[in-house]
């Protein structure tokens, strides 16, 4: 039905129900009952504005006032407007669900590739996004999954929104993450949104990947700040921020996965031979590449003594046959090390 023929049809009935029910004091029937809240149903379906709605109610009830008694009256006023108010109210909550459901499942299509380019980027525009510009999205994860509805979820988001108003930004949470999909060219939207979700997560992390056009860029940017945070895990990054563009190297390394397993085990498999295992040596490695291969930064990461580091060094050099500190060997081993890191090397049978 037009809205302007609902609009014309909300009170339909609702004078003849009160005059009834107030004549004779009774209680509305269940079938008046279901008529008022079907009318208020079609009402919000129709998107009338409640308020305005309930004027009407009250207006048509004073047509009535000056021949029924006002205690019956009133009381038949108030369960009327009651169910239609009911039927109002569960119309909205039912299209909020089914709203929420429908940006649910196009967030995992966004994210994912799926239902088709053009028919994503078609329903795209519904959430504020136009598909045919380059975006970039940032993941945020912290000490707890989050969920739409959550706090920290919707204290980002009315930070976000607040700042930057909607240009072009969508805002969920996927896998207990928090996302934000931004236009390529508005990094300071990432940054802010990065910023927001360290604060409010208690210290997590975010990553922001780089900037790709059209729909398929979505999930690229995506793939990369989930990979930079799988990284970040990995490798033991430090930062509250990271930037895929920044690691782009540990793909590279780890592309052919089988010739870096090789060169892990060819270069660092000796380390075996160490009393307790190779993993102490392997953390000396790690901390003396990660210092700038200065020796006293590093002792001071792993909490040894300089000479306890020295030795530390010298024992690789001596079960490896590389020398970390001679720069003809430092690239091999500290390639070494960090595919140790990436792959999870020596792993449990160490």
């Amino acid at each position: 039905m037009a809205d302007r023929e609902v609009a014309g049809s909300h009170l339909a009935g609702y004078v003849d129900i009160l005059r009834h029910a107030s004549a004779t004091g009774r209680r509305l029937t269940r079938a008046e009952v279901e008529a008022r809240r079907a009318e208020g149903d079609r009402s919000a379906e129709a998107g009338l504005p409640l308020r305005a709605l309930i004027r009407d109610h009250l207006a048509a009830a004073q047509t009535v006032a000056p021949t029924q008694p006002s205690g019956p009256l009133l009381a038949a006023v108030e369960q009327a407007v009651d169910a239609f108010v009911e039927g109002y109210e569960l119309a909205q909550r039912q299209a909020v669900r089914q709203q929420e459901a429908a940006r649910r499942e196009f967030i995992d299509d966004l994210l994912y590739g799926r239902g088709g380019l053009g028919r994503l980027a078609e329903r795209a525009e519904r959430f504020g996004l136009r598909l045919s510009q380059a975006h970039a999205v940032a993941v945020a994860a912290g000490p707890e999954p989050y969920g739409d509805g959550y706090p920290v979820a919707r204290r980002i988001e009315e930070a976000v929104l607040g700042r930057f108003g909607n240009r072009q930004i969508l805002l969920a949470t996927k896998d207990g993450r928090l996302i934000c999909v931004a236009p390529g060219d508005q990094p300071d939207v990432l940054a802010f949104f990065a910023k927001q979700a360290h604060v409010a997560t208690a210290g997590g992390r975010a990553a922001i990947g780089r900037s790709h056009p059209g729909p398929g860029g979505v999930v690229h940017s995506y793939e990369e700040a989930l990979n930079a945070l799988d990284l970040a895990e990995r490798m033991g990054l430090e930062g509250p921020v990271l930037h895929a563009a920044d690691l782009l190297v540990y793909p590279v390394l780890t592309r052919d996965r089988q010739a870096m397993a090789d060169l892990v085990e060819s270069v660092l498999g000796p380390l075996r031979q160490a009393r307790g295992g190779p993993q102490a040596l392997l953390d000396t490695l790690i901390s003396y590449f990660d210092s700038g291969c200065v020796a006293t930064e590093a002792a001071r990461r792993l909490s040894l003594s300089v000479r306890a580091l020295t030795y530390r060094l010298e024992r690789i050099h001596t079960l490896c046959g590389a020398d970390p500190v001679d720069p003809r060997h430092r690239y091999t081993l500290q390639t070494a090390a960090i595919g140790a890191r990436l792959l999870g090397w020596p792993g449990a049978e160490a």
